[in-house]
């Protein structure tokens, strides 16, 4: 299987870390963002499930995208910590989605929590704090 589910389009900004681990997906905008992923073999471990750095690097991004987007115009935000529990894991062909909770969006520091699922089953906690840098700058 291949692809995004109905409702899923290509995300809308990207960089080259998104590139190299893409392509990502999303759905809704702003703090309803939801991210997702279909893992390839590209993604995986010499065990052939997903690596903890794609999760970590997914986790980060939907985190950032939420917050960022949350605001008109959108944030500027740096990560300054960012924490996850593994609590299972995807193979080749899952469907991801990260899901983002904003906590707290303030003058100088954002927070948040973010889920990535593969179906009903989540595989990751994800908490991360960032700093707020002012409005994001389109490059």
């Amino acid at each position: 299987m291949s692809g995004a589910p109905q409702g899923f389009e290509p995300l809308f900004r990207s960089s080259p870390v998104i590139d190299l681990i893409g392509p990502v997906y999303s759905k809704g905008e702003g703090a309803e963002l939801v991210l997702g992923l279909r893992t390839e073999a590209k993604h995986c471990n010499m065990r052939g499930s997903i690596h903890g750095g794609i999760l970590a690097t997914l986790a980060d991004v939907a985190l950032g995208y939420a917050i960022a987007f949350s605001t008109k115009p959108p944030t500027s935000l740096i990560t300054a910590s960012l924490s996850l529990d593994f609590a299972g894991t995807a193979n080749i062909g899952d469907w991801l989605e990260a899901r983002v909770d904003v906590q707290k969006k303030g003058s100088r520091l954002a927070f948040a929590n973010c889920y990535i699922s593969v179906g009903e089953s989540r595989i990751v906690r994800a908490s991360a704090v960032f700093v707020v840098a002012g409005e994001l700058k389109e490059h």
